[in-house]
């Protein structure tokens, strides 16, 4: 069954376009044509001059509709985190097991895999963050948790087939060649929740770590004699920085100067989300403390520690238009088309081009979700 998408504005690698006919058949998009052209469909949706992005990817969600990854890894759970997301533009994502004991990491990837077999739309792999970080940087991660990365736990985190592995680790808490050994069994490294000194991050880098997650929290800072983990992350050009943009994390004026100080397609856009997201209530517990919604989308333990975020993507975006004075063709792709290349995953998502994954979010002109396909197909 063909369906085509017409009468919409539609953001393409030259830019916006409009009058052109996006044709999808077997979850891809087939052809783009001029709308008067030859072209014939079974099904038409109309997008009533709306705007068409790419779908949305997050490779760091911790819960949704009320549900934490932690409590329940499962693929009941998955699916309905995937659910809660995509009424927010969220097409691909990581479902993120926060530190834990190591039978509860195995219960995640296995929980994952199943997801990606059983077709969960959205589902693309794994993101395990920690529990190899470091107590100093833990933030609300339990530190009985804690442990150092050995080569026992290697076949662990490399063990899920068919889908990508996120692992957040603390560099200075493992070795480099353990870092090696990840990044070549196809495992994306990214340091997080370090203390790391310049030179040991610098180290991972040189051994295979590709990005670092949640860019100035949790980790060591720039400072005049110390560049830390945030000087190696933005003197790298390569690496990849996860962003929070909701304006707790991290102060927008720190962040526009971090993105006048390395390459801007480098940075995405992360939630960080917790169960709140998409649900009524905003209050959850997190391995028996308590979390809220202190104001603001901001959560917070009893302590006032930042505790994750209350935000979706679409929000992301457009805190991005406000805070990061960016415009919407680049914070969509800090959306889509930039962390789907961190993933790997550049040649097939993040685009609306033809032989793409038609993956894809309409948006009205306030950037409020109106629909969503994944591979072509709506929501239920």
């Amino acid at each position: 069954m063909t369906l085509a998408l017409v009468n919409g504005r539609l953001l393409r690698d030259s830019g916006w376009v409009e009058n052109q006919v996006v044709l999808i058949d077997s979850a891809r998009i087939q052809q783009i044509v001029a709308r008067d052209s030859d072209w014939s469909a079974d099904t038409t949706y109309d997008l009533q001059g709306q705007t068409l992005l790419p779908g949305f990817i997050d490779v760091q969600v911790n819960g949704g509709g009320g549900v934490l990854f932690n409590d329940d890894p499962s693929v009941a759970s998955i699916r309905e985190i995937g659910r809660a997301h995509r009424h927010f533009g969220t097409t691909g994502f990581l479902p993120t097991l926060i530190s834990d004991d190591l039978d509860v990491v195995s219960r995640a990837v296995k929980a994952a895999q199943d997801a990606i077999e059983a077709g969960v739309p959205g589902v693309l792999g794994i993101h395990i963050e920690g529990p190899f970080l470091n107590a100093a940087r833990k933030g609300v991660h339990d530190e009985t948790k804690l442990r150092w990365l050995d080569e026992d736990a290697l076949g662990l985190l490399t063990s899920l087939k068919g889908g990508k592995t996120l692992v957040t680790l603390a560099p200075e808490r493992t070795t480099p060649q353990i870092i090696r050994k990840l990044t070549n069994a196809g495992v994306i490294v990214s340091a997080g929740h370090t203390n790391g000194t310049y030179d040991e991050i610098r180290t991972a880098l040189d051994h295979g770590l590709t990005g670092f997650t949640h860019l100035f929290n949790a980790m060591s800072q720039l400072s005049g004699r110390e560049p830390g983990a945030v000087g190696a992350a933005l003197d790298d050009d390569g690496s990849w920085c996860g962003i929070i943009v909701d304006g707790h994390h991290v102060d927008p004026v720190v962040l526009k100067i971090a993105m006048r100080s390395k390459r801007r397609d480098r940075f995405m856009l992360v939630t960080d989300a917790m169960p709140t997201v998409g649900a009524p209530n905003k209050t959850f517990s997190l391995q028996g403390r308590p979390i809220s919604v202190a104001y603001d989308n901001m959560l917070v333990d009893a302590q006032g520690r930042l505790a994750g975020s209350d935000i979706d993507m679409a929000t992301a975006v457009r805190n991005s238009l406000e805070m990061l004075d960016v415009d919407l063709p680049h914070a969509a792709r800090m959306a889509s088309l930039y962390p789907a290349t961190f993933l790997g995953l550049d040649r097939e998502l993040g685009r609306i081009e033809p032989g793409y994954r038609a993956d894809l979010v309409l948006v009205d002109q306030e950037l409020n979700v109106v629909e969503t396909w994944i591979e072509g197909q709506t929501a239920p």
